[in-house]
């Protein structure tokens, strides 16, 4: 399982390898705090379309970057990164620290990027270094009321 927790740069040399087979790459990425069955199948939904899902999630310190609270993560990164490497759906994880994903899907090179469907396509950073090499961006719809910060919530009102 460790194996599939990389650095960008060993993981760039793994995907071209994986490229010669003729496999096509799909990454997404996100925070992946409080894992849920919205993730899971967000996940494979990504993985369904192509032959590897890499999944850049982001450092502890990217996630507060992102204003998702103070006390956000709940689950440090290294551990986030285990838990998806866990998942028989994803191929690779990586841990990037970037206040967005645009450098390391410009290293990684991807062939589809995913976000979900809460993201309109032209706002989804990674759009246009996918797009000029012939890949496709696409959305995947979100599981209807599950997201990790329902779960936060619910989880602190019930020990108030």
């Amino acid at each position: 399982m460790h194996t599939k927790i990389t650095t960008r740069q060993e993981l760039a040399s793994r995907l071209d390898e994986r490229r010669r087979q003729g496999h096509r790459i799909v990454f997404t990425n996100g925070c992946f705090d409080l894992m849920h069955i919205g993730h899971t199948r967000y996940l494979q939904a990504a993985r369904d379309l192509g032959e590897a899902l890499v999944v850049g999630v982001n450092s502890d310190e990217s996630v507060r970057a992102l204003n998702k609270g103070t006390d956000r993560p709940i689950v440090p990164d290294t551990q986030r990164a285990e838990v998806l490497a866990a998942l028989a759906c994803v191929d690779y994880v990586v841990i990037f620290s970037e206040p967005d994903p645009g450098a390391l899907i410009a290293t990684l090179q991807p062939d589809i990027l995913v976000k979900g469907g809460d993201w309109p396509v032209d706002r989804i950073v990674g759009r246009e270094t996918v797009e000029a090499r012939g890949g496709r961006v696409q959305t995947i719809p979100l599981v209807p009321g599950v997201s990790t910060t329902t779960l936060v919530q619910r989880i602190r009102s019930t020990t108030a």
